[in-house]
């Protein structure tokens, strides 16, 4: 009977717009899934060493250009961009790259591209001088940021986006997924 009174209560309430129904945590929405929608390689300059700040070795490193590729965007990585790194000891470094692309459109991407790799402090200085490293050996990811002036690639303003980067010695690929 408690049951049935409590069942009537809810239902005149959501009628009269009294209350919400409860929501268990968790259960809100379904898991947000990936999908690829492009890559870039874009090629570097020799690291510039800034020294220790905060804690952590600067360094900048440039980038000359480069190719982006994928089902939902192709072209060129622009020249003049480049990556901001702070190595942190305990082996993470930040990263906070800007750069452009430009699409085979002509349209002009400004890319802001935060984030972070993650590996033994070993695999960190081999990175950091130009070897090649397994990327199964580190943790690179990154949310990226797009601003375009509208038309065909506004949706790149309108969606989150995470990406994942392999360190190669002279280019670094970064492979794009929309979160959906």
């Amino acid at each position: 009977m408690k049951h049935l009174l409590t069942a009537a209560a809810l239902a005149l309430a959501t009628l009269t717009g009294a209350a919400q129904a409860e929501v268990p945590p968790g259960a809100a929405a379904p898991a947000p899934t990936l999908t690829y929608v492009f890559s870039i390689r874009a090629d570097l300059d020799p690291p510039i060493e800034v020294g220790t700040v905060d804690g952590g070795r600067r360094r900048f490193i440039g980038i000359r250009g480069g190719e982006v590729y994928g089902p939902r965007l192709q072209g060129t990585v622009m020249a003049g961009g480049g990556d901001w790194q702070t190595i942190m000891p305990e082996g993470l470094t930040k990263v906070e790259a800007r750069y452009f692309l430009k699409s085979a459109d002509g349209t002009v991407i400004e890319v802001t591209n935060p984030g972070v790799r993650v590996a033994s402090v070993e695999v960190v200085e081999k990175l950091a001088r130009g070897e090649v490293v397994d990327p199964s050996l580190y943790y690179f990811r990154t949310t990226p940021n797009f601003k375009v002036n509208g038309g065909p690639l506004d949706w790149m303003q309108r969606h989150a986006f995470v990406a994942r980067g392999i360190r190669k010695p002279d280019s670094v690929v970064i492979d794009y997924y929309v979160v959906n």
